[in-house]
C-alpha cells in the first residue's frame, strides 16, 4: 500500500499537461450508480488521456477528476487471473519485427523472447506476446507503456513506472476511494453539527469482457472468474454500481443467467459480434441497432454502449444528421452510453478541432454538449477532467 501511494503521488504530481490537466480535487459527495442521476461519466481505461491506460494510476486519477465509473478491459493470465489490458496482446509486431503497438515492455525482456507467437484473435492474425501465455507473477515483472505515443507523447514520460493491475486490485482501489468518500461525508456531517448528509453514492466499475469467445475456446472462459470476483466485493444486485459490457451477445446472455448486475451490449458503427461470425448468424451491429434488435437486446441487457457514429454519422469528417438511435433505444427501455469522447484533434469530429495539429486538444466540451442534447445517458471519455467540466456545464444550462 505504501508503494501504491508513492506511485500514485508521483503520477499525480507529474501529470500536468499544460491546460489539459488542471489541479485535481477530491469530492466528498458521491457519484451516481446504475439507474440514478444522469448523465454518467465513465473513465475510459481510466484517465487514459493523461497517463498510460489500464494502470492503477489512471483509474485513481480518473476518480480524483470526477469520474462516476472506471472502465477496466479484462483479459486473463495463464493461471486464470483477470487483468486489465486493452487487449490480450500486450505487444504487437510488424512484419519486419518492429513493435507496432505495445502496452507493456515485454519486447525488451529477453527472458520472454520465446513467448513471441502468432495467433488468430477474432479472425485477425497477430504476432506478439499474449497475456494467456504468462502467469500473473511473470506479468508483474513487466511495466506498462503508453499505447499511442504518437498522439499522446507526454504520456510516455510514465512508461515503465506502473505494473499491469489485476481486476481485484482495481476493485480494491475503487473500494478504498469509496471508503474515503464515506469518511469525508461523516466528517462533513460532524462539521455541520450533526445535520444529516445527503448520502454518498459510490464510484462504480464498468468491466468489459475482451474476446470472450476466443478465451472460451482456449478453455479459460472469462465469465466465471468475473462473476466470482464481483461477488467477492459485493457487486451482486441489479442496483450495484457496476455494468458488465461486451461486444459479443452470447457471453452477455450467459452472464444474465449468472448474475443480477446490469449488463451493457456494446455496438460498433460497422461489423458484427464475433460470436455471430462463429455461429453463422448474419446479423450485424446495424441490425441490432434497429428497433427490433434493440427490443431483443433489452431482453438480456440494461443498456447499450454505442459508437458515437451510430448516433450522429460523420460526413467528410464532420457531424452529419442525427439518427433516431437514442430515441429508439430509450423506447426499448435501454439506457445509452456513448463512446469514445477524446479531446485530441486526431479523434474529434472536424467540427471541434482547434487546429491542424492532431495531438493538440480541441473542443471536447462542444462534442459532449452535442451528444448530451440527443438524450445520452452517459459517456466514455479518456479525459475525465475535461469531460466532467463539460457534463457539469451542460447540466447547469438545463
Amino acid at each position: 500500500m505504501k508503494m501504491l501511494r508513492l506511485i500514485l503521488s508521483a503520477a499525480l504530481a507529474a501529470a500536468t499537461l499544460g491546460t489539459a490537466l488542471l489541479p485535481v480535487t477530491a469530492s466528498a459527495h458521491g457519484r451516481p450508480g446504475p439507474g440514478t442521476a444522469q448523465p454518467l461519466l465513465i473513465a475510459h481505461r481510466g484517465a487514459s488521456g493523461y497517463v498510460p491506460e489500464h494502470t492503477l494510476a489512471a483509474y485513481w486519477l480518473a476518480i480524483e477528476q470526477g469520474a462516476d465509473f472506471v472502465e477496466p478491459d479484462l483479459v486473463i493470465t495463464k493461471d486464470g487471473v483477470l487483468v486489465a489490458r486493452h487487449e490480450n496482446a500486450i505487444a504487437i509486431l510488424n512484419a519486419d519485427g518492429t513493435v507496432r503497438e505495445a502496452t507493456t515492455d515485454v519486447a525488451d525482456h529477453p527472458e520472454f523472447a520465446s513467448r513471441k507467437t502468432t495467433k488468430v484473435i477474432d479472425g485477425v492474425s497477430i504476432t506478439g506476446w499474449f497475456t494467456e501465455d504468462f502467469t500473473l507473477a511473470e506479468l508483474k515483472t513487466l511495466r506498462a507503456r503508453e499505447r499511442i505515443p504518437a498522439i499522446r507523447p507526454a504520456n510516455s514520460r510514465f512508461n515503465d513506472m506502473f505494473e499491469v493491475p489485476t481486476f481485484e486490485e482495481v476493485l480494491q482501489l475503487v473500494q478504498q476511494a469509496n471508503d474515503r468518500r464515506r469518511e469525508e461525508a461523516r466528517a462533513d456531517r460532524d462539521d455541520r453539527r450533526g445535520r444529516p448528509h445527503r448520502g454518498v453514492r459510490p464510484i462504480g466499475v464498468y468491466p468489459e469482457t475482451k474476446h470472450p469467445s476466443y478465451f472460451a475456446g482456449t478453455g479459460q472462459p472469462l465469465e466465471e472468474p468475473l462473476v466470482r470476483m464481483l461477488n467477492k466485493y459485493g457487486y451482486r444486485d441489479a442496483d450495484s454500481p457496476v455494468f458488465i459490457q461486451s461486444f459479443e451477445v452470447g457471453n452477455l446472455r450467459k452472464l444474465k443467467r449468472m448474475t443480477r448486475v446490469p449488463l451493457v451490449q456494446l455496438m460498433d458503427a460497422s461489423g458484427r459480434p464475433y460470436d455471430f461470425v462463429l455461429s453463422g448468424d448474419t446479423r450485424t451491429y446495424a441490425d441490432l441497432a434497429k428497433p427490433a434488435g434493440l427490443a431483443e437486446v433489452a431482453s438480456y441487457a440494461r443498456g447499450v454502449g454505442v459508437n458515437t457514429a451510430v448516433m450522429i454519422p460523420l460526413v467528410s469528417g464532420r457531424l452529419g444528421t442525427p439518427t433516431s438511435f437514442v430515441k429508439d433505444a430509450h423506447a426499448a427501455g435501454l439506457i445509452v452510453h456513448g463512446w469514445t469522447f477524446r479531446a485530441e484533434n486526431y479523434f474529434l469530429p472536424n467540427d471541434f478541432d482547434s487546429s491542424t495539429d492532431p495531438t493538440a486538444l480541441g473542443d471536447l466540451s462542444g462534442q459532449v454538449r452535442t451528444f448530451l442534447n440527443l438524450g445520452l445517458d452517459g459517456l466514455f471519455s479518456d479525459q475525465s477532467f475535461l469531460a466532467r467540466k463539460a457534463i457539469d456545464a451542460w447540466k447547469a444550462a438545463q
